[in-house]
């Protein structure tokens, strides 16, 4: 039996992102309200109903129907987000002349609730986000829409990912026993969220020989070096012989336990609940008809089971983080039994107090699933999933190594380079790297100059149109959200490039707060971008970039200035190019359109083979912009770190500012004096040094390691530390501490920064 109390009734909700350029499938349940809302309030919105029922019911809702305009017009283009919705339409086998029959919403309309009475049929509706590809001068792009349907008396399925081969609910307190084939996929799904499943599976061919061959738990975090393996290339569940069994493939929550033993009647006996329902009994039920002897308990993978360690090495158990829809997506390395169980347990908030079901689908072999893990810039917004940069394709020849890096694949290293190569080819001649990722919002309107002026801490006003400049963004406390580079578009015109998506929402919020007209839209899927850097950079680019009379050429462009140009000649694509980077050598940007990525690596791979070009991934990376002193988010900045802890405090203008900005009290609150520093550190051991060691002098720690690297520049190993400012200066020998800080110390010396070219002369050059 159970203990009894079944918990408050938990209302269900499931929500959906669209993100621009996209369509979203939805049904709705008579009684269900959909909320609506444009994520920056600019993005309007189609509805496409996709039967006469449908279209019948909203009409009293909606009014007139109208043309979907602005899908029209996306589709009329000729690059991938016209393909690409266009076979979302065809695989919902949506009519051309149902594109005339839909509903037209401006973003003045939104946000919009819409609620089925009681007593209507169910209603299919597509939900679009339409809206024309960007250029790289270009500031209008499609952003997306959050939608969260409330009501449902039971939580709705996410989509398909694709036509299951079958299906299996597994009821609350209770657990299901099936059977994959090699090559079959597993999707494991939280069905009204925070719901733990534990997952085992032995090996069909080893059972019919009498053994019982199944997952292992200190095999699989051996091999990985992780308790959590994730996608990509460390995510396999391996078997006693240390052979891979499953790979998680996709994941859209991020935390879970793995092997811990899934709960057992000990548990709930020495919790004094006793007869209480168990995933070990429920797991021994299940499996008995294939030849499994019952166990006492099982180790698991323990999907949605939000655990921590205390420093201590304590476990504890919170309410998972799971929400409904939420699921994990394995691949069979070979014939399985499986096992999944809907965990009992309403003794402690491993199940959100209130077990409820698991539902299992499996997916033929022949599909291909890419590798994805979930991002949120909030926690209650709809997941969304690991995408692939427009350099995807050109990278992945050249490199299995690739890390997931703020919701995209990038490449740690190269195939028959590595780091040091890497880095030796930026030093010493020019390299290319992927840097989609960053943020890029595009800040228009007449307050716009006013916004980022009071949100940043350089002063925008003496910023010239074609200039770019470095600055923080802080919250009221002094401490950094985010850095980044602001573009001067026109008057009224910017582009603040940055790596925290977060920082968009926090303008926006700004904006509103001060009741400012300026549109804050985010147009990272409009603009992808490779870093050219390197001595031979601006001879590279010489030769490929053509610029327009109005515009300054590749060799005029100054330090932190923009032109726009095209790549060949003038009927070239249109390309964005600064003269920035991260690196501290002599380097560009080049800014294009997702569609034209592959063109554009293509064409700069070809131009520097003479110069001998390498690729270069993200240890290379760390390596430069350590020796030159640049910083990283989470590293050496935080919400709790201002810019001069940061050591960029030569971005806060205090004394040159006419106009105050968020954070100006606290920094001028505080005392120079006693900030700490961020410095360099020499070490005198080759031992690796990591974040968060912390530095001492004597007994007692005065600062702390927040990057340390391998110089190949310097032959020895560097480090940042932000220190006590009575321990900063150039020259003062420390020590770093391991273990417990004192039973291991590493000598150090503090060193001025950049670590390479002090002068900065060879990125001025």
């Amino acid at each position: 039996m159970n203990s009894g109390w079944t918990g408050p009734a938990v209302p269900v909700s499931r929500r959906y992102a669209v993100p621009g350029q996209q369509a979203l499938y939805l049904e709705l349940m008579p009684g269900e309200r959909l909320q609506l809302r444009s994520e920056d309030g600019e993005q309007c919105c189609e509805l496409i109903p996709f039967d006469a029922q449908a279209r019948d019911t909203l009409v009293p809702l909606l009014g007139e129907m109208t043309t979907a305009v602005a899908a029209r017009a996306q589709l009329a283009g000729a690059g991938h987000s016209a393909r690409a919705l266009g076979e979302q339409l065809e695989r919902w086998q949506l009519r051309d002349e149902q594109l005339d029959q839909a509903w037209h919403l401006v973003p003045s309309q939104l946000p919009l609730t819409l609620a089925l009475p009681p007593k209507a049929s169910s209603v299919r509706v597509l939900v679009l986000a339409p809206g024309v590809d960007m250029p790289v001068d270009g500031q209008i792009p499609a952003t997306g829409l959050q939608l969260e349907v409330t009501g449902a008396t039971a939580a709705a399925l996410p989509p398909p990912l694709a036509t299951p081969l079958r299906e299996l609910r597994v009821p609350h307190s209770s657990a299901r026993a099936y059977e994959v084939k090699a090559g079959e996929w597993i999707q494991v799904i939280d069905v009204a969220g925070k719901q733990c499943s534990d997952f085992v599976a032995f090996d069909r061919a080893a059972l019919e020989a009498g053994e019982e061959l199944m997952l292992d738990g200190t095999a699989t975090r051996t091999l990985a070096g992780t308790a959590l393996p994730q996608p990509g290339l460390f995510s396999r569940f391996c078997d006693q012989r240390l052979r891979p069994m499953l790979e998680v493939v996709q994941d859209t929550v991020g935390r879970h336990d793995s092997f811990l033993l899934a709960c057992s009647p000990k548990y709930y006996e020495d919790s004094g609940y006793f007869g209480h329902s168990s995933c070990t009994d429920n797991f021994n039920r299940a499996l008995a008809p294939f030849g499994i002897g019952p166990r006492f308990g099982w180790p698991a993978i323990n999907f949605f089971f939000n655990t921590r360690v205390e420093p201590c090495g304590a476990i504890g158990v919170d309410e998972p983080w799971s929400q409904p829809g939420d699921y994990v997506l394995m691949r069979a390395q070979r014939d399985l039994i499986c096992a999944s169980s809907a965990c009992p347990d309403d003794i402690d908030p491993a199940n959100g107090w209130c077990p409820s079901d698991i539902h299992v689908r499996i997916y033929g072999a022949e599909h291909r699933f890419p590798r994805a893990i979930a991002h949120r810039i909030r926690p209650e917004e709809p997941a969304l999933m690991t995408r692939q940069t427009a350099f995807h394709d050109p990278v992945t020849a050249l490199t299995r190594q690739l890390v997931e890096y703020k919701g995209y694949w990038l490449a740690s290293a190269f195939d028959g380079w590595g780091a040091r190569a890497e880095y030796l080819a930026c030093r010493e001649r020019v390299a290319v790297m992927d840097l989609s990722p960053l943020r890029k919002f595009e800040v228009l309107g007449p307050d716009a100059e006013a916004l980022l002026d009071l949100a940043l801490t350089r002063n925008v006003r003496r910023v010239a149109v074609g200039e770019v400049v470095y600055s923080a963004l802080c919250q009221a406390t002094g401490g950094m959200i985010d850095d980044g580079t602001l573009f001067r578009m026109g008057q009224q015109a910017f582009r603040w490039i940055c790596g925290d998506p977060y920082s968009g929402t926090w303008l926006r919020e700004l904006a509103v707060r001060e009741g400012m007209r300026v549109s804050v839209r985010e147009s990272t899927d409009q603009l992808h971008n490779l870093a050219v850097q390197g001595p031979e950079s601006r001879r590279l680019l010489e030769s490929l970039i053509w610029n327009a009379e109005a515009q300054p050429s590749v060799t005029q462009l100054r330090w932190f200035h923009f032109m726009i140009g095209r790549l060949g000649g003038p009927e070239g694509i249109p390309l964005m190019i600064s003269r920035t980077g991260y690196t501290g050598e002599l380097g560009f940007e080049v800014w294009c359109h997702p569609d034209h990525g592959a063109q554009l690596w293509d064409s700069i791979w070809q131009a520097g083979q003479p110069l001998g070009i390498a690729p270069l991934g993200l240890e290379a990376l760390d390596m430069l912009r350590v020796e030159a002193g640049l910083i990283f988010a989470g590293h050496e900045f935080c919400p709790e770190t201002s810019p001069f802890e940061a050591g960029i405090g030569f971005t806060v203008a205090l004394k040159t500012k006419e106009t105050d900005f968020v954070g100006r009290a606290a920094l001028v609150a505080q005392a120079p004096a006693s900030r700490k520093r961020l410095v360099g550190l020499r070490l005198y051991s080759d031992e690796p040094v990591a974040h968060g060691d912390q530095v001492y002098s004597g007994r007692f720690p005065v600062g702390v390691v927040t990057s340390a690297v391998p110089s190949p520049l310097l032959g020895y190993q560097i480090a940042l530390c932000r220190l006590a400012p009575e321990h900063a200066e150039a020259g003062t020998e420390l020590e770093v501490g391991q273990l417990d800080g004192l039973r291991k110390r590493l000598k150090a010396v503090v060193a001025p920064l950049p670590f390479h070219d002090p002068q900065r002369l060879r990125v001025r050059s």
